[in-house]
């Protein structure tokens, strides 16, 4: 990204007759999403999404489902919640609070040993009891230091020491405070510490103010140019002050409800000792109350568990404890389970600040992903406000199916293409030189374009005389027009043996054969559980599985017949696919069972179920299947499985009706469907 600015600070400009370039500095690019990056890839996700839901999965629930797994080249929330969890995890099991501590129990000890060696070469009275104040010094640290507050040191080394930590103590408090500013104070002198409590005591005023909403931006303005070196945030008003400022004392506060009952003990006595004088704790405390006013949603009273062996300071504690407040939210926003849940809520920056740009990335993609789902209609509402696969979507998952199936289709070998050129039918776009005995219409343009090549390279001009070597015609296909009957088994028992997504697969590839390649065919999707029903391609991928007994064939071979009374000039093609013998049939007795809306306008009767089948029920389905082979369709009926007595069953009914038996498996079931579709064209 470029930053352009001409020399001097002006604004370019062309003189008459002169052109002034543009100078450009270029830096990375952080405003956002990368404007030259490609557009998502939205066909993995819909792949993916429509198996879900031809599974059974609700649209929406497929696409949170989606975005929680990820795709083949992207983390999933899922995903980047985990490895927010284990940087959590990381920080309390590899760190501890006693940092602070540790540290000024080695200035202490060391302050003491250097002032005992000097008492040691001491004659005097009061080098002796000195001696024996420091032999009385209480266990704690804390008591120890205060105890020593008014100490008189003999040892220049031991009053540094002693010295170092008061220092230390300031810098570590004012570091839960305000960050880095641990480092800035280091080799503090009194002026320095002076203007720290002076900025701490303005500070608390302007609190007072806003609190009591009389603090205007023209007091911010002067707070700031006096005291701003020591906020890096840079805040722009008051409120963004107070928001930085809560947050860390927040985490401030929660470091403080961690540490045990004697570490607190200790560090409320050592406070008092920071920069030699109680007055910065005082100050401290006053803001940390001022703050819980002002910004009382924070969390004030939450605690961590540290378990590790490397100690932390006050401030890089107080760090952690932001980094773990950052993580617990990253992950409720990347777990998304509450109400009103958006991938807008995730917080970049934050994202950014824990787990690195890459996790921004798949953020980001995902996002977009969907948004451009729901942006580009791929989903619907229904009359109800439920989310469904748009017509748009089924033609796309069609797309991706279909190619899965044209790809099987060519490993296994042979030719399946029905186009015949040379025959009378719908062109193909493409066209040929013209041969004797050809009908087809000229291709106007390609012959005329060749006769003037033809008399370009004789080196004629003038009008073009077309020669017979110059024809070209248009090329078609001969297609025959066909009404197919896809008749595919819904029982519960497709579902219970992971049938039925493949049977959705298959339905769907061929939907999309017959209205993208043969669109004079007519095709009906028809399913037969307990009843029949002829579905439209999307209820059909939205069909839930249903604990329904009964496969009733019959039902669905009279709504097929049906379908081929409508198309009488059409060549009829019934496909089965179906896992097991017929267990019900239709009777005519003038009632309508349960469940019994056939739709299509099919005849209305109550469903006879018995198993094993009834020989009333065999023979209902092989009268069907005479009807339609009276048609003149061509039968084929894929099995699913390998029970014994649907294959003899199968075996005898497609005999006898001059059919063909399928028994692919479940990965080549749309295949072996598509396959023997385009090879029943070639038949007709």
């Amino acid at each position: 990204m470029a930053d352009s600015s001409s020399r001097g600070g002006r604004s370019p400009r062309r003189d008459k007759g002169t052109r002034r370039g543009h100078l450009a500095r270029y830096r990375r690019y952080t405003g956002g999403p990368d404007p030259l990056a490609p557009p998502v890839d939205l066909r993995d996700a819909l792949d993916e999404i429509g198996r879900d839901v031809m599974n059974g999965v609700s649209p929406r629930r497929a696409l949170q489902e989606y975005l929680r797994r990820g795709g083949e080249n992207r983390r999933g929330l899922d995903k980047l919640a985990e490895l927010a969890n284990r940087r959590k995890q990381d920080l309390l099991q590899r760190n501890n609070l006693g940092k602070t501590f540790e540290d000024v129990q080695k200035l202490l000890d060391e302050a003491v040993l250097a002032e005992r060696k000097e008492l040691a070469r001491a004659l005097d009275d009061d080098a002796r009891f000195q001696e024996m104040r420091l032999g009385d010094l209480p266990p704690s640290a804390a008591q120890a230091v205060r105890e020593l507050g008014d100490y008189r040191w003999r040892s220049p080394e031991a009053a540094q020491k002693f010295e170092q930590i008061r220092d230390l103590l300031g810098r570590e408090l004012l570091d839960q405070r305000f960050a880095g500013i641990k480092q800035a104070l280091e080799g503090a002198t009194d002026e320095d510490r002076a203007a720290i409590q002076k900025m701490l005591d303005d500070l608390n005023t302007l609190l007072d103010k806003h609190n009591a909403g009389e603090a205007t931006q023209d007091d911010f303005d002067d707070f700031m140019a006096e005291h701003g070196q020591y906020f890096p945030e840079n805040p722009r008003n008051i409120d963004e002050l107070i928001d930085a400022l809560a947050q860390r004392s927040a985490a401030a506060q929660r470091l403080y409800n961690s540490l045990t009952p004697e570490q607190r003990a200790e560090l409320d006595e050592l406070s008092q000792a920071a920069f030699g004088s109680p007055q910065l704790s005082q100050a401290l405390n006053d803001l940390t109350g001022k703050l819980m006013d002002a910004r009382p949603g924070e969390d004030w009273f939450g605690s961590q568990e540290f378990e590790g062996s490397e100690g932390m300071g006050l401030g890089d504690a107080t760090q952690a404890m932001q980094d773990i407040a950052d993580l617990e939210s990253l992950a409720d926003q990347l777990n998304q389970q509450y109400n009103g849940a958006s991938l807008d809520d995730i917080d970049l920056e934050a994202l950014q600040r824990q787990l690195g740009d890459e996790a921004v990335a798949d953020a980001r993609t995902l996002a977009d992903l969907e948004k451009a789902l729901r942006d580009q209609g791929y989903f619907s509402r229904d009359a109800d406000g439920s989310l469904r696969l748009s017509p748009k979507a089924i033609r796309q998952l069609g797309q991706s199916i279909l190619r899965d199936v044209a790809h099987r289709l060519t490993s296994r070998g042979g030719e399946r293409n029905t186009a015949r050129t040379g025959a009378t039918g719908e062109a193909t776009g493409a066209s040929r030189e013209w041969r004797f005995g050809d009908t087809e219409p000229w291709d106007a343009t390609r012959t005329v374009l060749n006769g003037v090549l033809r008399q370009a390279g004789e080196g004629r001009s003038g009008a073009v005389q077309l020669d017979a070597r110059d024809i070209e015609v248009t090329e078609t296909e001969a297609r025959s027009h066909a009404a197919v009957a896809l008749l595919v088994d819904t029982s519960f028992s497709m579902v219970m043996e992971g049938r039925w997504l493949p049977m959705k697969r298959t339905a769907l590839a061929l939907h999309q054969l017959i209205s993208t390649r043969f669109r004079g065919d007519d095709l009906a999707l028809i399913g037969f559980g307990r009843y029949a029903r002829t579905l439209s391609v999307g209820e059909l991928t939205g069909l839930d599985g249903a604990y329904e007994q009964g496969t009733n064939l019959h039902h669905a071979l009279q709504l097929a017949q049906q379908h081929f009374r409508a198309h009488p000039n059409a060549q009829p093609v019934l496909l089965v696919v179906t896992d097991g013998e017929p267990t019900a049939h239709l009777e005519r007795n003038g009632r309508r069972g349960v469940g019994g809306d056939s739709g299509g306008g099919a005849p209305r009767g109550e469903a006879f179920f018995d198993y094993p089948p009834h020989p009333r029920t065999v023979a209902m389905t092989v009268r069907g299947l005479d009807a339609v082979a009276a048609q003149g369709a061509q039968i084929t009926v894929f099995q699913l499985g390998d029970d014994p007595g649907l294959t003899r069953f199968l075996t005898a009914v497609v005999r006898r009706v001059g059919g063909r038996l399928v028994s692919p498996d479940l990965d080549g079931l749309g295949a072996a469907v598509v396959s023997d579709y385009l090879g029943s064209r070639k038949r007709g």
